[in-house]
């Protein structure tokens, strides 16, 4: 069995607990208008012209997005830093794109994982089909579920899905005592308005204390000029990074009932 996989990043710290391998799976169900990494969107392999400058001279180089792995190869991947998972609790995070949009392929690593006693941590939109997060939820030890927006029609507007199925798939995992740390993506004029955070935080409050952690995650610039620079299709380039002292503001707000607020993941 093989899976596309765009990128696998060693050693991360941000991306559940201890150190951990990222496995970056590629595809992606949504179209955020501010997606950070925007050449996981693609179920295909890429290429883009690479242009470096050196001392007044343009280089350029084709380079590809996109490689196809087994189960076997990316274990082996995964294998070379499990000593540092076993001394910092750490372990493996599959991240994407979206991770489930890839279901076989991520069930077969999952399933790796758990024979070889690794930590497993899939990093979703929660973007996928009931039947297939049941079969496959009790191989997962976290989730980092992403909330983009509560206005179900802003949410088609601006990831090109409805939010009913994310909603629904994070209640069902709540229920059933999951451990869930929760990623809210701010992105200035489009999920910051205080309705937005008011209709989330009434959400989880509901939740609470099975969902107790939170995550802000604050748009960076380097998502737009990543496009750019890879040539890819985007409706947005120009969107502000949030204030500080906004962050700031929605952090408390969360706080304010108990949830632990982390800025930045």
């Amino acid at each position: 069995m093989k899976g596309l996989i765009f990128d696998i990043k060693r050693l991360a710290l941000h991306d559940g607990p201890g150190i951990r391998t990222t496995v970056f799976l590629k595809g992606c169900p949504l179209n955020c208008l501010w997606c950070h990494n925007p050449e996981s969107r693609c179920f295909n392999t890429e290429s883009y012209m690479h242009v470096d400058k050196l001392e007044g001279k343009v280089f350029k180089k084709q380079k590809e997005i996109g490689y196809w792995m087994t189960v076997n190869a990316v274990m082996k991947e995964i294998e070379k830093d499990k000593i540092f998972f076993e001394e910092s609790g750490g372990g493996v995070t599959f991240s994407g794109g979206e991770p489930f949009a890839q279901y076989e392929f991520l069930t077969g690593l999952l399933t790796a994982c758990r024979k070889k006693n690794i930590h497993t941590t899939v990093d979703t939109t929660g973007y996928i089909k009931m039947e297939k997060l049941e079969s496959v939820y009790k191989l997962i030890d976290l989730f980092l579920y992403d909330l983009k927006h509560m206005d179900d029609k802003l949410h088609k507007k601006f990831t090109g899905v409805s939010n009913k199925l994310i909603i629904e798939n994070l209640e069902w995992l709540s229920n059933r005592k999951r451990n869930i740390v929760i990623r809210f993506p701010v992105v200035p004029d489009y999920n910051d308005s205080e309705k937005n955070i008011d209709l989330m935080k009434s959400l989880l409050e509901k939740l609470y204390p099975n969902v107790k952690y939170i995550d802000l995650l604050p748009y960076h610039k380097m998502a737009s000029s990543k496009a750019k620079r890879l040539g890819l299709k985007r409706q947005v380039y120009e969107i502000e990074e949030p204030d500080p002292a906004q962050l700031e503001s929605i952090r408390k707000k969360f706080e304010e009932t108990g949830f632990a607020v982390v800025i930045g993941g």
